[in-house]
């Protein structure tokens, strides 16, 4: 029987919901019990596929082409267990089947309304997919109070009294703030967040007050008394110095602990932290540092590359080095190009990233340009693949290469893919069609070249599987004369059609790849490809 570890939060957003989660769950894991962690987004979209990074940070994509929240990545770095399909639900998707239940009759005649149709909707979707996980930990989006997340509140109150006295337990994010001009911590707005929840019919069991200074034990004991909670119950949650620290310090407070006890368990194993032990001493204590240059479109918002990020980090963290990372805007290089020989000079590794749109494409080229001509590591991942195969069509004399999502071009090196196989059998797309969910999207099988770099990056493998995200394949009818400009075609999708990943083997490091590796790297486990990146950087930074 699995048991419920609802998670809400209050007074503002940000507050870290989604990491609380995921280092919760990675301390009950630590504890040997099998986890699974869930988001509830209260928005109206039916998932973040059309929502602007700027507005919502990075989509994240899971194996069964899920387009998701990013905590979604949060939880699978901390703890493992690759999301689903079923891990994340908005108010959009269940909005829409409701609709489209009632549109075929399936209610029989009955008035569609919030209480009960809406509310059992998110239960069904709480309590699906159970398997024998000791812990599901459900998030709740937004902030106790908005009006977009109340039935997601209602149905947790009626899961609460539905479900076994000790099957649930409710834990809230909230904030404790420091006034500098009294010099003292406030616990109003935690009161009155709890006071809110209450009057939801929610009691938590186990408050996580984020501060700026250290809770003294009468501001603990307050909250306590207040709040109608254990002060052992009132965890401190003080910022921390990497994200990579925080289930340690949550665990040195006694967050899984007493989330174990409001359970009802006491005589739980202690949590084997070696591995954070071991992730946190490679990232406090490197031996070096690289710095790589990430030109691309929405720098100016690290959560919408928040994966690349940590990634990049965890390429540190395989060959023990500090990752610096330098966000450059791709569009400074096509104001003036004599820019690039400034910015890119002092860089021990470029890295092109995914994006959308024509906005920035060229300064990409032409950082493809400096790092072949130069001879510096380059990694192109999505969007940054098959800009450094236009720049290579172009580099043969093609100079009209270009991408039909760019619009109409004479050469289309890179063009919107409307077919392609899949488990489900083959897909279709048109041009015109809509934009939410009409990508490849999630798992697909490359087959590598046995005598190529990457397949020696993969450990001899000649057959993976990575997660997609994008409209746009590179033409495989330009593959002569790529490859007569040293760029091949390394790795292909089963069927020989679709490329998947370039690589140039005359130069120290360069490769492009369609799919996102970054969506499968973890601290524990480094993608082979963004460790390979790094120690190539490291390489560099030895020879300058």
């Amino acid at each position: 029987m699995a048991r419920y570890i609802f998670i809400t939060g209050g007074v503002v957003s940000s507050l870290g919901k989604g990491l609380m989660a995921a280092s919760l769950g990675a301390l009950l894991q630590a504890r040997g019990f099998k986890v699974r962690i869930r988001k509830f987004d209260p928005y109206l979209n039916v998932d973040p596929g059309t929502m602007s990074p700027y507005q919502h940070g990075e989509v994240y994509v899971t194996d069964d082409g899920a387009e998701t929240d990013l905590d979604l990545g949060h939880y699978e770095r901390f703890t493992g267990v690759s999301a689903r399909q079923s891990d994340n639900i908005t108010s959009g998707r269940v909005y829409r089947d409701i609709i489209a239940k009632e549109r075929r009759g399936d209610y029989l005649g009955a008035t569609v309304q919030v209480i009960p149709h809406v509310t059992d909707a998110i239960k069904a979707f709480a309590l699906a997919d159970q398997e024998d996980h000791d812990f599901i930990l459900c998030e709740i989006g937004g902030t106790v109070g908005d009006i977009e997340s109340l039935p997601f509140m209602e149905a947790i109150r009626q899961l609460r009294n539905e479900l076994e006295p000790d099957q649930t337990v409710s834990v809230h994010v909230t904030l404790v703030p420091y006034i500098a001009a009294a010099g003292e911590l406030k616990t109003k707005p935690t009161q009155h967040s709890v006071r809110e929840l209450a009057s939801l019919g929610i009691k938590p069991d186990v408050l996580l007050c984020r501060c700026e200074h250290p809770l003294p034990e009468g501001e603990r004991r307050k909250i306590a008394q207040f709040c109608n909670v254990r002060a052992e119950a009132v965890i401190p949650a003080l910022d921390a110095p990497s994200i990579y620290s925080v289930p340690q310090q949550y665990h040195a407070e006694g967050l899984d602990t007493e989330v174990l006890r409001a359970f009802g368990i006491t005589d739980a194993p202690e949590p084997d932290l070696a591995a954070w032990e071991d992730v946190t001493d490679r990232y406090f204590n490197p031996e070096g540092e690289v710095t790589i240059a990430v030109v691309g479109k929405y720098v100016g918002l690290p959560d919408a590359y928040k994966s690349l990020n940590e990634a990049l980090i965890h390429g540190g963290l395989a060959n023990r080095v500090k990752v610096n990372i330098r966000w450059i805007d791709a569009e400074i290089f096509e104001k003036d190009p004599a820019d690039i020989a400034v910015e890119l000079e002092p860089m021990h590794g470029i890295l092109v990233p995914g994006g959308f749109g024509e906005r920035g494409s060229e300064g990409k080229i032409a950082s493809v340009r400096f790092a072949r001509e130069r001879d510096v590591p380059f990694f192109g991942i999505c969007l940054g693949m098959q800009m450094s195969c236009i720049e290579a069509a172009r580099a043969s004399g093609i100079e009209a290469a270009s991408s039909t999502e760019f619009g109409e071009t004479s050469e289309p090196v890179v063009g919107i893919i409307t077919e392609w196989m899949s488990e489900e059998g083959i897909q279709k797309r048109e041009a015109g069609g809509d934009m939410g969910g009409t990508m490849r999207l999630g798992a697909y099988e490359a087959r590598l070249a046995g005598n190529s770099h990457v397949s020696t990056i993969y450990g001899g493998a000649t057959q993976i599987f990575e997660r997609h995200r994008h409209r746009y394949e590179v033409n495989s009818a330009y593959r002569g004369a790529l490859e007569s400009q040293g760029l091949i075609f390394s790795g292909m999708s089963p069927d020989g059609l679709l490329p998947e990943i370039v690589e140039r083997p005359d130069h120290p490091w360069f490769i492009g790849v369609q799919f996102h590796p970054e969506l499968k790297s973890r601290p524990f486990e480094p993608h082979p490809l963004f460790a390979g990146f790094i120690a190539a950087a490291v390489e560099q930074s030895r020879l300058f």
